[in-house]
């Protein structure tokens, strides 16, 4: 494992650990995956290192989702669930999960951790309501972490009681014991604590985002009332001069 101590940019400082595991299949042009954990706090999973055969370069692959999106070509776009934001951090990310991978093959495994204190990141969020009908979806949320690095895809859905945050997953080859199908979380917290910080600003921004989406409702439909009262104004005085030019009154 390799510890990032600070990663200073623009008075930002985020400190993140780097785990790679070697892939030895030689079938597939994936060598490797990597995990990436933000301040001891928050864990991102499935990064792929990808060998291009034609260049016989490495390059880092986010973790993706099939999009309902298609090309010009009629294939469909896949998306990141989650990635760097800025050229900066990429680069800087991209090339310590590289340099991890060839120390990991060079080495035969990742190194041991370390303890120490959790120190939470700094992140914002912003949450966009909406219903779809025969879903339990009520919100999609993003969350940034630091300003360099976004997580798409954040699910906010109704349960019996109150709504609860759900993290970008994938379905598994596994089964749990009704047969159903299971899936496994692509980033999510890794300590309670910062779980309830991070669910909680999500909760609190999708309410917050409701009753601000009610309140634009609600001018949006006394304007239109309004516009409606003047549309009929204007028709009642259009008839009115059209009766008079008739000889109607």
């Amino acid at each position: 494992m390799t510890i990032i101590p600070e990663i200073s940019r623009k008075d930002l400082i985020m400190k993140y650990s780097i785990r790679v595991n070697e892939v030895k299949k030689e079938d597939g042009n994936v060598r490797g995956f990597a995990t990436v954990v933000f301040g001891d706090s928050f864990k991102i999973t499935n990064i792929a290192i990808v060998e291009n055969k034609d260049k016989g370069q490495l390059f880092v692959s986010m973790p993706r989702y099939r999009s309902r999106e298609r090309d010009e070509s009629g294939a469909t776009v896949y998306k990141d669930v989650c990635n760097p934001i800025t050229a900066e951090f990429r680069e800087e990310l991209y090339a310590n999960i590289l340099e991890e991978f060839e120390r990991v093959k060079e080495q035969g495994q990742p190194e041991r951790g370390r303890d120490g204190e959790v120190e939470m990141p700094q992140f914002s969020v912003t949450v966009t309501p909406f219903e779809r009908e025969g879903s339990n979806i009520r919100g999609l949320a993003r969350i940034y972490f630091e300003d360099s690095f976004i997580v798409n895809n954040v699910n906010i859905l109704q349960g019996k009681e109150k709504v609860f945050v759900s993290m970008p997953s994938y379905k598994t080859k596994q089964k749990d014991e009704a047969g159903k199908d299971i899936y496994q979380d692509i980033c999510y917290p890794v300590t309670k604590e910062f779980r309830e910080k991070l669910y909680g600003e999500i909760e609190r921004a999708y309410q917050e985002a409701k009753e601000k989406q009610k309140e634009e409702s609600k001018d949006s439909n006394s304007q239109d009332k309004s516009n409606d009262k003047e549309e009929k104004k204007d028709l009642l005085d259009i008839s009115i001069e059209r009766c008079i030019q008739f000889g109607i009154f």
